[in-house]
């Protein structure tokens, strides 16, 4: 099969820190590979070495075919890339910033005024095309970022955290967006903190923690790991958690663990769950709520990381 992004091997140090310890990554054309971790994992380095902005100190790095180290100006010339932070002259307004970028790449007058229109109108920003950037929105500055990464067309568009700090209306705007690209045969590698943010959207997921793919698949194949489906128990009272939890685990010995005040029970199936609930109705703990639901990625990285992915952006942050 060929991959429009391929990544074998990829080691990258900050002196004695190894932001990647030999990263493996594969996306094929007209998907979406979400690249998901904490602040810190790795990801936005691998982006950077995609995107020929950096060099890698081990490993290989292609996309569409070719290496991005020994032929960076090939990559250059198809690729898009939206960073954290936008990339935009604050004194220009939308549509000059727009026009700038296509000139920038070789257009005329006539083309780069035309294709900043087009741009315009598909990202909803008519009613502000002549205003200086720097008097947008968060999310509105985020819509023109990411028209000013595809004023080429590019057949692979990297997004790294582009939705950071968004509301969830600007947020699903973007994730619209990002459908309507790649399904006109854009590969999209989208870098995300953001759990939902993966599930929505991503084909296939590479969970990264502490410079390494800890694990990668599909988003239904990755919940697997966790169980088929899981079991959130609330107890009445508080003190009455560890006992419902030595309870789940000895009826069907699952490794349950306690979160936000509730219990939650990995389960292979429906039977299980019933086998937890008669043992707890069995033992008269009462409870103020249960539910029986897929798992969440954010059950995912805890079950593979021991944390979540919340977790560790607080401990970065300390």
């Amino acid at each position: 099969m060929k991959y429009a992004i391929e990544v074998r091997g990829l080691v990258k140090a900050f002196g004695e820190v190894r932001a990647l310890d030999g990263v493996h990554l594969a996306a094929a054309p007209g998907t979406v590979l979400g690249v998901l971790g904490p602040n810190g994992a790795g990801k936005t380095t691998a982006v950077r070495i995609l995107s020929t902005l950096t060099t890698a100190d081990a490993g290989t790095a292609r996309v569409l075919g070719h290496d991005v180290a020994a032929e960076a100006g090939k990559v250059r010339e198809r690729i898009g890339l939206t960073g954290q932070y936008a990339g935009l002259d604050p004194a220009l307004s939308g549509e000059q910033n727009l026009m700038l970028i296509a000139r920038l790449l070789g257009a005329s007058r006539r083309q780069a005024r035309q294709r900043a229109h087009e741009l315009i109108e598909r990202f909803d920003l008519a009613h502000a095309a002549g205003r200086a950037a720097d008097k947008y929105s968060g999310g509105m500055r985020r819509r023109l970022d990411l028209a000013a990464s595809i004023v080429r067309r590019p057949e692979v568009l990297f997004l790294d955290e582009p939705t950071t700090g968004l509301d969830p209306k600007s947020r699903g705007g973007l994730w619209d967006i990002v459908r309507e690209l790649v399904a006109e045969g854009t590969t999209v590698l989208l870098t995300t903190q953001y759990l939902e943010e993966a599930d929505q959207l991503a084909d296939s997921i590479a969970v990264i923690d502490t410079g390494k793919v800890i694990a990668s698949g599909t988003p239904s194949q990755l919940k697997q790991t966790v169980g088929g489906q899981v079991l959130r128990l609330s107890p009445a009272r508080p003190e009455s958690l560890g006992q419902l939890a030595q309870l789940a685990d000895w009826a069907i010995g699952a490794q349950s663990r306690q979160e936000d005040g509730d219990l939650v029970v990995p389960v292979a199936h429906a039977g299980e769950a019933q086998a937890v609930m008669a043992r707890v109705g069995q033992a008269g703990i009462d409870l103020t709520g249960f539910g029986l639901h897929e798992p969440t990625l954010d059950e995912v990285f805890l079950t593979l990381t021991g944390h979540t992915a919340e977790t560790k952006q607080k401990e970065l942050a300390a």
